[in-house]
């Protein structure tokens, strides 16, 4: 038996790991378009790096890295993925989440409403656990929550029984050849459903409600009386009180519609009130979303490095009625900032927008064509120059924001990294 592992990072480690367990005797080989593994390198495994077309791969099993598209892969054995392995023989229920943002968010807190009725719950995904690795604790009894990306969507034949539908925009468009794509690649989680299955969607989002339309389920809109939804100040779900909104511990109005979808999801579940409750209030996000990370002379700074696409950081700026200073900007991933545009100038409490990155001269454009002036363009690769710049337009009672709205590649490893290093220096401020 020869496996093939397209891609070796987190999910590749993971796929090596597993079918090491379930093809004992198998023969790996690790094919990488990076030069060098980025993690140890199993013993008796070949390395190929440096390499860039996947076609006519030379194995009895080839399992793809979610990133590399279904069509730039071919073999003469089985050709798979983490997640389509994971579906196939997970005995357990799946609440699938998937959405342009808010995805984290919601799955973890459906999966701590789950856990407070004590339920055995699991989150995986890109916020939780690889999914393989967890597989072998499953039973029927328990259930899984899934944080589910368009890549891990792109190529899976079945449907989770529980689909949730966040808000769908314009994203990952330099893998995806459009948002056609992208639709199409988020579609696969409604599409395989059974009419016994649930799916939750964005109540206004037309590509939200275009997913949704593919399910043979069960169809409910939250933020609406459908599902969870919110009335004089109070979270309500089958005209039960869950919480007052006072209660949540999370900023913005987008947290308050992914608190909803949450609940909704969790409602097929439990109906154990109390349990939400106590999970809804407990949770104050995740790092580097919208993270309070400290208070300096009444100037308040959040990291939200998370935000790689327009549309998150459009959320989080309107999360704050404070005056604002957010710094925007990062590699290029040929986003539509046109929205983000708009918002920048309509939303009157930005003190100033801090552009850097390989993007920064493209959205200046923008905001130079419609007449705004609140921005400066800082191309410097000195972060802990950012960040001091934008401590300097800061007074008492501002928010200091770093929401890029873009990805991190052109100056940082990762979202990860570009968040730690905005709250190193903010902390030395």
């Amino acid at each position: 038996m020869k496996i093939a592992l397209l891609g070796y990072g987190v999910e590749g480690e993971s796929a090596y790991k597993y079918y090491s367990r379930t093809q004992p005797g198998a023969q790996f080989v690790i094919y990488d378009n990076a030069e060098s593994p980025k993690y140890e390198v199993p013993d008796g495994t070949e390395f190929i790096g440096s390499v860039n077309d996947f076609h006519n791969i030379d194995a009895d099993i080839v399992i793809k890295t979610p990133a590399i598209p279904p069509e730039n892969v071919s073999s003469r054995g089985k050709v798979t993925s983490v997640t389509r392995e994971f579906f196939e023989k997970c005995p357990a229920p799946i609440i699938g989440v998937t959405g342009t943002k808010g995805k984290g968010t919601t799955c973890t807190l459906i999966k701590e409403m789950l856990s407070a009725a004590n339920i055995d719950v699991h989150l995986v995904g890109n916020i939780g656990s690889p999914a393989l690795d967890i597989l072998a604790d499953l039973n029927e009894n328990s259930i899984v929550v899934y944080e589910m990306s368009s890549f891990q969507l792109w190529d899976i034949d079945k449907s989770p029984e529980t689909a949730v539908v966040l808000l769908v925009e314009p994203d990952h468009l330099n893998v995806h050849s459009g948002m056609k794509d992208y639709v199409d690649s988020k579609s696969n989680i409604a599409k395989y459903q059974k009419p016994s299955d649930n799916i939750i969607y964005h109540p206004t989002n037309p590509n939200s409600l275009q997913i949704a339309q593919l399910s043979l389920g069960h169809k409910q809109r939250y933020f609406t009386p459908e599902g969870a939804y919110i009335k004089a100040q109070q979270i309500i779900i089958a005209d039960q009180v869950v919480c007052s909104t006072d209660e949540v511990g999370l900023l913005g109005v987008h947290n308050l519609e992914n608190v909803c979808a949450a609940v909704t999801a969790a409602w097929h579940y439990t109906h154990d009130i109390s349990a939400m409750a106590k999970a809804i209030s407990g949770f104050e996000g995740l790092p580097h979303h919208t993270e309070r990370v400290r208070e300096l002379s009444g100037v308040t700074f959040y990291d939200d490095s998370f935000s790689s696409s327009p549309a998150a950081t459009v959320a989080a700026i309107r999360s704050f009625e404070q005056p604002e200073i957010v710094i925007v900007g990062g590699s290029e991933r040929n986003a539509n900032f046109a929205d983000l545009v708009k918002v920048i100038t309509k939303q009157k409490n930005i003190k100033k927008v801090i552009l850097i990155g390989e993007t920064a001269p493209s959205i200046s454009k923008l905001l130079e064509g419609v007449g705004e002036t609140r921005f400066e363009v800082d191309q410097t690769k000195d972060f802990a120059q950012i960040v001091s710049k934008a401590r300097e337009f800061a007074e008492p009672g501002d928010v200091v924001l770093l929401s890029p709205g873009c990805p991190s590649f052109d100056m940082f490893d990762n979202f990860y990294q570009r968040g730690d290093k905005f709250k190193e220096f903010v902390a030395k401020l």
